[in-house]
Formats: C-alpha cells, sequence, structure tokens
C-alpha cells in the first residue's frame, strides 16, 4: 500500500473542487486512480443486481456512492480513500533554484545553487552556470533565500500531535527516549514510507534501566524501559531491541553493573547499531562511555559528576550546578579530548536541565504563550488542552529566583555559566554538539527547539555550529551520515529554504519559506482532521494497558477469601467456562501477537487473562468477533481478514454479560476488561 502523495492530492482536490458540499458522489466521479477499491466493490453490487432483479438497492447505492457531509472536511474523506486504495506514487523531479546553500557540511556557502530532487533522492547539486536540471522538473525559485537539509530535533517524548507541528517548523527528522514500544515501529516505519505526515521518527523502541516501566512482570520484551538481571539477560535484551528494528541501543541510566553495559554494547557493536549512555553514574558515567563505544550522551549525562573538583562522593550534597560551579578546566579538556576522539556527541538539553537559568527564559514563555493564542484554530482543534496546560506549567517556580540565598544563587549562576562554558569548549575542539530539545508532553514542539537554540547562542556557540548539530552531527551519532542529514546528491531530500540568512542570525530558521521531505514538498498548514492511527504517546504505549489494576485484581479473584466467587484457581487447558448467574469483573494480561500487517489474512489472537465466562464477548474496535474459550484464562480470538485492512492501534475488549458479581465485579469495573491493542502495520 502505498499513500497519495502531494501531488495527487492536489489533483484529486481540484478536481473535486466544483462539488458541492452534502451532495452525493458516485465513486466513479473520483478520478482514477484513486478509486479502485471502491469501483470493484460497487460493480460488484452493480453487477449482482443486474443477475438478480430483487438485489438489495439500497445497498448498491451505500457502496457506489457517499454524501459529502455538512463538516466540509471532505478532503480528509477523500483522501482517506485514496491512501486506502493503495496506488503508487507519481514521480516528481524537483529542482531548487537561485538560493544560497549552507549544506551541512560546515563549508563556506555556495551562491546560485541549484539542488535536483528525483523520487526522494537528491540528484545533483551544483550552481552558477554549471548547473543543469531536467527541463520537465518542477523549479522551486530559491533567488534570495536559503537553502538547508530538514532540521532534526534529536531528543524527543514523541507523541501523535506533534506531526505537524514540526514539519511547520522545518523539523524533518526525530529522535525518541526508547520510550514508546512496539507502536514506535509500525508508526517510524509508516511515516519513512510517507503514508503518514509526520517528521521521521527514529527510535530507540525500549531501553535498559534499572528500575522497569510497569514492573508487573506481565509487560511485553520491548515495553519501555527493561531492566536486566544478569550478563546474560541484558544481552538478550540488547538483541531483543535491535532485532525488532531499534535505531539505537538505549540505556536510560548509570546504575547497572558494569558488566550489563559491556554486553549490550557488545551487541550493538556486533550488529553496527549506535548506543546512546544516559551516564549518570554512579557506575557508569562519562569516563566509563569514553571507554567503549558510545555515540551519544543525552543530557549530557554526568558530565558535571566527571569534571567537577572535589570528585563527588556517595553522600555528595552538591547538586548539578553546584558541581558545574566547582568544574576543574583541565578535568573539563581531558574528558573533551576523549570526548571527541571516541565520537560521543553530546545533546545538553539546557531548558531541561536548568530551567529558569537560560537569558531568553522570559522570551521563550512569551513565544509558548503566543503559540498557542495566535495558533491556527484547525490545530487547536485537536491539540490536547492537557498538553497545552502541561507546556505552560513548564515555566513555573523553579529557576534562580526560587534560591532564596543571595551566595547560594550566584553559585548556581556560575554553575550554569559553567555548563554553557564546556559545551562550547567541547564544540570548539570538534565535538558533535546537537541541539535536541527533550521536547515532551511539557514542551511546545517547534518552538522548543528554537529555544534549545537561543541558548546555544548564550553558550557563544555559532550559528554554523548549530545548523550543522541540528543537521550533520543529528544524522552521524545515529550512523546515518552516508543517508541523510546533509544536502549531497545521492542523499535523502530532506530540505528547508528559509527567507533570511540563518547564519547572521539563527533565529532565521523560523522563517520557513518551504519544507521537502523525503523529496516532496510539505503542504505547510494544518489540517483539522489531521490523526495519526497508531495514536503514538509519550509516555507508556503498551500492548495491554492497566497491568498494575491486573494485578491487584487477580489477587483479589483468586486469593481473598470470604466473597462468592472466589478461592478458584484459574482453570487450566480443557477447563469448561463457567456459566454464573452473577459474572466477575473480566482482565486481561497478554495479547500475542502484539502486531500484524494490513491485508494478512485471518489471524489468531491468543488472549490470556482471567474470569472469562460461557456467556463472554470479545470485541475489535467495536466489533465483536469469535473466539474459541481453551480454559477460563485464555481465549482464541479470530480475527477476520476483512478487519485487518486499516493499519493502526486497535482495541480488544472481554464483555462479561449483566448482572455482575456485587463483590468481584462492580467494584472492580462494569464488565468490560481493560484494552489490549493489536498493532496493525502498513504493507511494505
Amino acid at each position: 500500500m502505498v499513500p497519495i502523495n502531494r501531488a495527487m492530492r492536489t489533483r484529486l482536490l481540484n478536481s473535486m473542487s466544483a462539488i458541492p458540499i452534502g451532495s452525493s458522489l458516485h465513486f466513479s466521479q473520483i478520478p482514477a486512480p484513486y478509486h479502485s477499491r471502491q469501483q470493484d466493490m460497487c460493480q460488484n453490487f452493480e453487477q449482482s443486481s443486474v443477475s438478480n432483479p430483487r438485489a438489495n438497492q439500497e445497498e448498491i447505492l451505500m457502496n457506489c456512492t457517499f454524501r459529502i457531509p455538512p463538516s466540509a472536511n471532505f478532503p480528509a474523506l477523500v483522501l482517506a480513500a485514496a491512501s486506502i486504495a493503495g496506488q503508487p506514487a507519481l514521480s516528481q523531479t524537483l529542482a531548487i533554484r537561485g538560493g544560497t546553500l549552507i549544506d551541512g557540511n560546515g563549508e563556506a556557502p555556495v551562491e546560485d545553487a541549484v539542488v535536483v530532487i528525483d523520487g526522494n533522492r537528491i540528484e545533483s547539486v551544483s550552481s552558477g552556470d554549471a548547473a543543469a536540471a531536467d527541463g520537465g522538473a518542477t523549479v522551486i525559485d530559491a533567488t534570495g533565500k536559503y537553502i538547508l537539509p530538514g532540521l532534526w530535533d534529536s531528543q524527543v517524548s514523541y507523541s501523535w500531535y506533534y506531526g505537524e507541528i514540526m514539519l511547520n517548523y522545518g523539523i524533518t527528522s526525530t529522535i525518541d527516549v526508547g520510550n514508546s514500544g512496539e507502536v514506535a515501529i509500525a508508526h517510524r516505519d509508516a511515516v519513512h514510507a510517507g503514508h503518514l505526515r509526520a517528521p521521521r521518527t527514529y527510535s530507540g523502541v525500549s531501553r535498559l534501566n534499572l528500575i522497569p516501566d510497569g514492573g508487573t512482570g506481565l509487560e511485553t520484551v520491548l515495553t519501555p524501559a527493561r531492566d536486566p538481571h544478569s550478563v546474560d539477560e541484558a544481552r538478550e535484551l540488547a538483541r531483543a531491541f535491535i532485532e525488532a528494528g531499534a535505531d539505537a541501543l538505549m540505556f536510560n541510566d548509570g546504575s547497572l553493573p558494569i558488566e550489563y553495559y559491556i554486553a549490550g554494547i557488545e551487541e550493538a557493536d556486533r550488529t553496527g547499531t549506535p548506543v546512546f549512555t544516559r551516564s549518570y553514574g554512579p557506575v557508569y558515567g562519562p569516563w566509563e562511555a569514553v571507554e567503549r563505544t558510545s555515540h551519544n550522551l543525552p543530557h549530557s549525562a554526568g558530565i558535571w559528576a566527571a569534571v567537577t573538583d572535589p570528585a563527588p562522593g556517595p553522600d555528595d550534597p552538591r547538586d548539578w550546578l553546584d558541581m558545574y560551579a566547582d568544574m576543574d578546566d583541565g578535568r573539563a579538556l581531558e574528558l573533551i579530548e576523549r570526548l571527541v576522539a571516541n565520537d560521543t556527541a553530546l545533546t545538553p538539553t539546557f531548558m531541561a536541565n536548568f530551567r529558569g537559568y537560560p537569558a531568553g527564559w522570559a522570551e521563550f514563555e512569551a513565544r509558548d504563550r503566543a503559540f498557542f493564542d495566535e495558533a491556527d484554530p484547525s490545530l487547536m482543534a485537536y491539540y490536547p488542552p492537557a498538553r497545552m496546560q502541561a507546556a505552560l506549567a513548564f515555566y513555573g517556580q523553579r529557576g534562580p529566583w526560587s534560591v532564596r540565598d543571595e551566595a547560594a544563587r550566584q553559585r548556581k549562576m556560575e554553575g550554569f555559566q559553567n555548563a554553557l562554558k564546556f559545551h562550547k569548549m567541547f564544540v570548539d575542539a570538534g565535538g558533535r554538539l546537537v541541539p535536541g530539545a527533550n521536547t515532551n508532553p511539557s514542551r511546545v514542539p517547534g518552538e522548543n527547539l528554537h529555544h534549545e537554540i537561543a541558548v546555544f547562542v548564550e553558550a557563544g556557540v555559532t550559528p554554523m555550529q548549530i545548523i550543522q548539530g541540528a543537521t550533520r552531527w543529528s544524522a552521524e551519532m545515529l550512523l546515518l551520515g552516508e543517508e541523510i542529514g546533509t544536502v549531497e546528491a545521492g542523499k535523502l531530500a530532506d530540505i528547508i529554504i528559509v527567507d533570511e540568512d540563518p547564519l547572521e542570525d539563527i533565529a532565521n530558521l523560523r522563517a520557513i519559506d518551504t519544507v521537502i521531505m523525503n523529496g516532496k514538498v510539505v503542504e505547510r498548514g494544518y489540517d483539522i482532521g489531521y490523526h495519526d492511527p497508531y495514536r503514538r504517546n509519550s509516555e507508556l504505549n503498551p500492548p495491554v494497558e492497566s497491568l498494575h489494576w491486573v494485578v491487584a485484581f487477580r489477587d483479589a479473584s483468586f486469593n481473598q477469601r470470604g466473597f462468592r466467587y472466589v478461592g478458584r484457581p484459574p482453570g487450566g487447558p480443557g477447563t469448561p467456562l463457567p456459566d454464573p448467574v452473577e459474572a466477575p469483573q473480566p482482565a486481561i494480561e497478554t495479547i500475542t501477537p502484539v502486531m500484524v500487517t494490513a491485508g494478512d489474512p485471518t489471524t489468531t489472537v491468543t488472549l490470556t487473562g482471567f474470569n472469562f465466562v460461557r456467556k463472554s464477548r470479545v470485541y475489535y474496535n467495536g466489533t465483536p468477533v469469535p473466539y474459541r474459550a481453551l480454559s477460563p484464562t485464555q481465549l482464541e480470538v479470530t480475527i477476520d481478514a476483512s478487519l485487518l485492512h486499516q493499519p493502526g492501534w486497535t482495541d480488544i475488549v472481554v464483555v462479561n454479560p449483566e448482572p455482575l458479581n456485587p463483590e468481584l465485579g462492580y467494584p472492580w469495573g462494569d464488565g468490560t476488561s481493560n484494552k489490549a491493542h493489536l498493532v496493525v502495520r502498513f504493507p511494505e
């Protein structure tokens, strides 16, 4: 299945512009090739009416026409139908002419540049009289403007509603922090294939941690984060993440036994997978990171402890700013030399690490408030209100003004200045300094990256260094430098055009004129019907929800005494389902498989849990589906192929009949289980 591309979209919408809202439309009126599946269905019904005069004419009408709804979100409906039809993308050659090229390599800008794009790749880069382009190319006149690689936000907890916002800000790639699990794989692949309107989303899928997220024992191997208990388990988890498609192996803290890091990194080295280490210590810090493969230290984790004098002890009362205030320049220079030699990039996330300390803090808050006050109504129609509140609450009572003692306040301000100084020393020594913004629900996507860039300016980082960090160096720390990150022949065509010179003022990166992603011009602005079928959130996206509730309920169901429906162990294979007068609340513990592909044949999904009864019903996205009960704790659910045509994050629940047991029914729920999710991928 290949999505409708932007040229197809424009052609389709132009052809529909004269059709009045509220009218009915026969699918044959939709220009080919956008209606093939619907046309086939229509023809089948029309043929049946010829052979059978008693055929249901209402059914024919329903399958051959549709009414354009008064909501006027007709384009979204038509485009969705066109995308489902799965037509091949039209070939398109673009030529960007006349602009000044800043290619991301750090070299002098090239005036009067011509960049030719064929498909999703850059075919050639030239300038002046030597420039050439296919005469049939669509030409973008960039005269007086500046051509750059698409920007990266290289530290993101991705949520579905970021997509259009980031593209409008010229952000064409992101790197998440390994917090999405299985759904990150399907979402990333869909974006990269052009099915979803969003920046490229490179993912760690999951991460290794001292303390797991969840921790019930029912989580899948890819549920972030996993806590290995042996060297072998650390190696197995690393292998599982990588085999699942992780773009980087991520360690989320520095507290695991050193042997665990070594085992995981060996697996990453064996497979050529980048390694990101949050080297907070006390076991694994920056000095350990430079002894072995580590392509990135998110948050510049542990740098403060590695450069402070005296070195921190177990009960050191100093915080990060205090340790930076005690920075020893000699230790700092030694660590910088080792980081540069090891090709270890730093993502300092100044905005996250030092809230309230940057000089532009008040301006950042004002810009974020203006973002919402002046937002396109189509964006605010789907931007989650709770996320807006969280983003504005970020500017709370934290920062130097919250430190009442003047001497302590000045010391922390000195620590912040030393943090800036260290990172300036690092980038000037040849280090890769990357402006990932730690974008999460408490930040405004797009704006947050520019705030982080402004703090880089405060540190003295040059505009050219910032551009390299937000393009080439971000790609290189994922070992993707040969594929993306600069404007060079053969690379993926992610490009932005800005109206003003960012080398004069890096804030000119805000002056976006054109965004090109994967070789196609991005239609900027916001669609009131914007939708991500995977509903990816920055928090956990578990295949089975509410597992802590499940654990507590299991204990009540099988271990406590004195209730009318407890004390019975779960039935094993072959045990008949009970048929109680008062049904208990059902609960799902696991789902297998977790992921399938749209277009797959009829699929069997196994649910394990408890309190399944003879009259239980199973629903897939609200549709009842058949199942075979293996026991009161295990169901084999049949998902018909006709239900698997639509990619997305689907819901499966078990519903028990009324009346519910007064002790193990109503107090624990309403008869509908917690949700399990089947991830349906787009076909390749």
